[in-house]
């Protein structure tokens, strides 16, 4: 199938913050530029809604990142980090930020998931196949689920121009 793109083409865009800032640091080292790939996937279409679903520490380190992302237009979802008695930590949006698209789908002409995550591929499917949802994703093609490239309609590589969606020291690019 074609992948259509159009300005009157209603978007909603959802954040997988960890799996993309993890995805830029083991292979760039650097930090991510989420306001660039929120433009560049957006491709001057109609943003109804962009969410970045992130976790809080208890240093609250992040705090930085989070006005970040909102001076940039990017609605921040907050979950605490888990610690468990045995020390083990647990951080995870998944079923959280696919219910959120599951919601918002009657609305949205096309989704776009920014996560190389696997764990998405049913959620790309019932988009497709039950809200008539195109489904888009952009993420580091080098950490990226096979699977997840290909269910979806549309892959946007970042690793093609890393460059353009990594900052450098100081929150430059």
């Amino acid at each position: 199938m074609a992948v259509i793109k159009h300005k009157e083409q209603r978007v909603g865009i959802f954040i997988d913050a960890q799996n993309l800032y993890h995805s830029g640091k083991n292979l760039y080292h650097s930090k991510v530029n989420f306001a660039a790939i929120v433009k560049d996937a957006l491709e001057g279409r109609k943003l109804v809604r962009v969410v970045a679903y992130v976790i809080s520490t208890e240093s609250g380190e992040e705090s930085a990142f989070f006005d970040a992302l909102e001076k940039a237009g990017i609605e921040t979802k907050i979950k605490d980090l888990q610690i468990f008695s045995s020390g083990a930590k647990k951080a995870d949006w998944d079923v959280g930020m696919a219910i959120d698209a599951v919601k918002m789908a009657p609305k949205l002409d096309a989704i776009i998931l920014l996560t190389g995550d696997g764990d998405f591929v049913p959620l790309v499917e019932y988009l497709q196949t039950n809200e008539g949802c195109q489904v888009e994703v952009a993420s580091f093609g080098k950490s990226t689920s096979a699977k997840l490239i290909e269910a979806t309609d549309h892959f946007m590589d970042l690793d093609l121009a890393p460059n353009k969606y990594l900052l450098r020291s100081g929150g430059k690019r």
